[in-house]
């Protein structure tokens, strides 16, 4: 036979799942974080190291999207199958981070026609997309790393193409790492 809950208890019972639901969809933007700052800001930067060492294909260290695309699917798919539950919270972060994700992959395809000032328009991309996910999750360290982004590609636009590499390396380490790291030890 089960309890029934008065106010107090339904209230807290509540309060609970909700809680609860907003850690996970922090705790696992974590890795979408991490994996996404390490691997665009290693791309960034080693573009710009190599475009300074004079070497003549510096977007070979572009390649290292294609294994973090396919483990940043994988990781969901797998995450999406173990699932009990699915929130109307991580619905709307799911398609939230797939639209920009389309998004950005239009950027990428008319770079020629950006002349190649793309970087900026990501940086954009991916601070809606972060600060987006801090406002929901209202966690204001992943909040601020959007502003970071934000703040990042506006500098990104005043300045030559090969410094932009520069810029977004490390926009990526302050608006991406640091609220991955921060929300991955709130999980812990």
């Amino acid at each position: 036979m089960e309890k029934e809950l008065n106010s107090k208890e339904s209230l807290a019972l509540i309060t609970s799942m909700i809680r609860q639901a907003k850690k996970e969809a922090a705790g696992d933007g974590s890795f979408q974080l991490l994996l996404w700052g390490w691997v665009v800001a290693l791309c960034n930067i080693g573009h710009y190291v190599l475009i300074k060492l004079g070497f003549d294909q510096p977007h070979i260290v572009w390649l290292l999207i294609i294994p973090a695309i396919i483990w940043s699917f994988g990781h969901e798919w797998k995450k999406r199958r173990k699932s009990r539950i699915k929130t109307h919270l991580d619905e709307f972060l799911a398609q939230l981070w797939i639209g920009i994700f389309v998004a950005m992959c239009i950027v990428l395809t008319f770079m020629p026609v950006l002349e190649f000032r793309h970087n900026p328009i990501i940086l954009l991309l991916g601070a809606i997309g972060v600060f987006a996910t801090g406002s929901i999750i209202r966690v204001k360290v992943v909040k601020a790393g959007g502003i970071i982004l934000a703040i990042g590609a506006i500098i990104g636009f005043t300045l030559p193409i090969d410094d932009q590499y520069l810029v977004a390396g490390i926009s990526m380490v302050l608006g991406y790492l640091i609220p991955g790291y921060y929300l991955k030890n709130q999980k812990s």
